[in-house]
């Protein structure tokens, strides 16, 4: 399944195009992973509101991981098209990644056995001005994609990679263990979830890159970036993708997120308010 979609926003305001893409890869039956995006329905809410972009890979197999996936992705989408507006990203994201992780651990208990044990991971991205918040829980990545560079800005939480921060074993020895995919902290284990979030100014011409492991665990961030820089087709990039990640394991569900900033509003800051930048 792809989606393509472009706003049309007069000059001196953000202004993006995006697509979105998601395939059951070769092995199995059905996708756990879900997606989603909230777009501005006037220019006031560029504004105010900004977009959100969210993507979720569903932990559980049998265990209902397409459940707390699109659980996740729907709370986050409503949580940020009812928020009142003018909210600090970097204050809104985590606090509705931890309203998401709830419903998707009370979601959970209503469901009794068939559901128990249902869990997702989570990566979200708000833009505003000529901003970018990226919140994440899990293993599911953003790239911020500048020139011929695809930058990794989120954190994988899983166990080899805290055991890396912690200086118990090398970047190697991490990659090639066997708790590589093993989450550290996924939505809906807990009541409480700790979220990851970071922010980054943007540029035109910056793309930012959303994706499951289904992705990243077979195409490396240098193809990545090949692919989508230099004003490349967000469309044909995001097949191309999917393609080779199918063609190199194909044993996981597939998803991404492309996001090109095609023109920003540049702004600053004073005393948490934003102002206009000439």
């Amino acid at each position: 399944m792809a989606r393509l979609g472009a706003t049309f926003q007069p000059r001196l305001m953000l202004d993006l195009e995006f697509v979105e893409r998601t395939d059951d890869g070769r092995v199995r039956g059905h996708n756990e992973d879900y997606l989603g995006y909230a777009a501005p329905a006037a220019p006031a809410r560029v504004r105010s509101h900004g977009w959100l972009f969210a993507l979720a890979d569903g932990v559980g197999g049998h265990q209902k991981g397409e459940v707390a996936s699109r659980a996740a992705i729907e709370s986050m989408l409503a949580g940020f098209q009812g928020s009142p507006g003018g909210e600090s990203h970097s204050a809104l994201l985590p606090r509705l990644v931890q309203k998401a992780n709830a419903h998707v651990f009370e979601t959970a208990v209503a469901g009794g056995r068939e559901c128990a044990g249902m869990a997702t991971t989570m990566v979200a991205c708000a833009l505003r001005f000529d901003r970018v918040t990226v919140a994440h829980v899990g293993d599911s990545r953003c790239y911020l994609i500048r020139g011929d560079k695809a930058a990794q800005i989120t954190r994988d939480h899983t166990i080899a990679n805290e055991q890396v921060r912690m200086g118990l074993v090398s970047s190697q020895e991490a990659g090639e263990s066997s708790t590589r995919h093993i989450l550290s902290r996924s939505l809906g284990t807990e009541m409480v979830v700790n979220v990851e979030t970071n922010d980054h100014q943007l540029f035109p011409g910056d793309v930012l890159l959303q994706c499951s492991d289904g992705l990243h665990n077979s195409v490396e961030a240098s193809e990545i970036a090949a692919l989508c820089s230099h004003g490349l087709d967000l469309l044909g990039a995001a097949e191309k993708l999917v393609t080779l990640a199918n063609e190199r394991d194909g044993s996981d569900n597939i998803s991404v997120q492309l996001i090109r900033v095609r023109d920003v509003e540049r702004m600053g800051m004073y005393r948490g308010r934003p102002y206009k930048l000439y």
